[in-house]
């Protein structure tokens, strides 16, 4: 009787890890078969149009906008984001970057895009660019740099961040993305807190988001994951949300960026 008891427990187990691997192969193969055709593909056209388009008060391209390799050099950016700029005297990320120079190159107000909702008027423009940006050193790996006393810092801010408890559900980024092997439903989660892998976390943003049809940057993921712990809403560009990804990518250092990708 004990025999058939372990034979069947034995079983049972194995059906489970198998059910399991299945699911997660499932999604996988789910995944590869929506990024044949990436809608991500069409925010990029928008994005690099909108780049060479004169526009704004100044009616100006942003062509000469430096995003931490020289005026006009997009290739091998999005990697090295969020850094250290001098001429703002802050950290910042992709598309707060991009604020900056539509709002220096082109004349449009920082403050009214910032405050603008993500997918509307400008704010939809500023994800279009930041897709296209973000694809132009599609293969490259991530490599922050962390010479400046702004960026050291803005890491331990965003580790703070990353760690820190509140809210009704008692939540922090790290009940979610601070150890290995964890999952929601069917929805593996990536430990955040060191490399994990290619085109995981971090290096996987911008992405289509297939179960709103909307493309989403960094700075909406980072609202969403606010939402989802029930806290206030950070706003776009604030100093958690730029050190949050600090933290992110300098712990992805040497991942292999996706971006833009297509999620669930």
């Amino acid at each position: 009787m004990r025999h058939l008891i372990l034979t069947t427990a034995l079983a049972a187990a194995s059906a489970a890890a198998f059910a399991q691997k299945s699911a997660a192969d499932g999604i996988a193969e789910y995944r590869a078969m929506l990024a044949d055709g990436n809608p991500a593909e069409l925010f990029e056209a928008k994005g690099e149009a909108l780049w060479k388009q004169k526009r704004g008060p100044k009616n100006a391209t942003l062509e000469q906008c430096d995003l931490g390799k020289g005026p006009g050099v997009v290739k091998g950016v999005f990697v090295e984001l969020p850094r250290y700029f001098a001429d703002t005297k802050r950290v910042q990320d992709l598309e707060t970057r991009l604020v900056t120079c539509m709002e220096t190159l082109q004349g449009f107000n920082g403050a009214e895009i910032a405050s603008t909702p993500f997918g509307k008027g400008e704010q939809a423009n500023v994800t279009a660019l930041a897709t296209w940006i973000a694809a132009e050193s599609r293969g490259l790996r991530f490599n922050l740099p962390q010479g400046h006393g702004e960026e050291k810092k803005m890491y331990e801010v965003g580790k703070r961040v990353f760690f820190y408890r509140a809210g009704p559900m008692d939540f922090s980024c790290a009940s979610c993305h601070g150890e290995d092997g964890k999952r929601i439903r069917l929805q593996d989660l990536p430990n955040l807190t060191k490399n994990p892998g290619d085109g995981i976390g971090f290096a996987a943003w911008p992405a289509y988001r297939v179960s709103n049809g909307q493309m989403w940057g960094m700075q909406l993921r980072l609202n969403d994951c606010y939402r989802q712990q029930r806290f206030p809403f950070p706003g776009f560009g604030t100093e958690p949300t730029i050190a949050l990804g600090v933290f992110m990518g300098v712990n992805a250092k040497g991942a292999e960026s996706i971006a833009p990708a297509i999620k669930r």
